[in-house]
């Protein structure tokens, strides 16, 4: 958890000061998954973001977002244990995807043809995920 902090601090993540009006049990509900404890923390501490960090640009979505947007997309709906929590401001969207056997990837996807053939795992949770950026790996080096 001390690295998930670490980044969040220094990429200024904004901090949620109140309580959101939905709750996490609302989106694993939606989609049929138990998600992350560290995306978890990220969803119960902090607000969307919307900036790069290290060489490519994210916009994690907020708590409030998720439902809605994942409706918009129709990505729980049409992919397989998987829930979009943002994008990358270019046509492609960011998921957790969650296998039977409950072992996390972090992926981006397209928007527009939601097959996941398509997946590219950009981390092995959502705290690799953020740490990749920030040593700025490229999601397609």
């Amino acid at each position: 958890m001390d690295d998930l902090l670490e980044i969040m601090s220094k990429c200024d993540f904004p901090k949620r000061d109140i309580k959101a009006s939905v709750e996490v049990a609302d989106v694993e509900s939606y989609s049929g998954l138990k998600l992350p404890k560290d995306y978890i923390f990220y969803l119960e501490n902090y607000f969307g973001i919307d900036q790069f960090i290290g060489v490519e640009f994210i916009n994690l979505w907020s708590l409030e977002e998720i439902i809605e947007a994942n409706k918009n997309y129709n990505i729980v709906e049409e992919l397989t244990r998987t829930i979009g929590i943002g994008s990358n401001g270019s046509g492609e969207f960011i998921g957790i995807e969650i296998d039977l056997s409950d072992n996390v990837k972090i992926i981006l996807s397209p928007f527009i043809d939601l097959d996941s053939k398509h997946n590219i795992e950009i981390g092995k949770s959502f705290t690799d995920f953020l740490i990749r950026l920030d040593h700025k790996i490229e999601w397609f080096s």
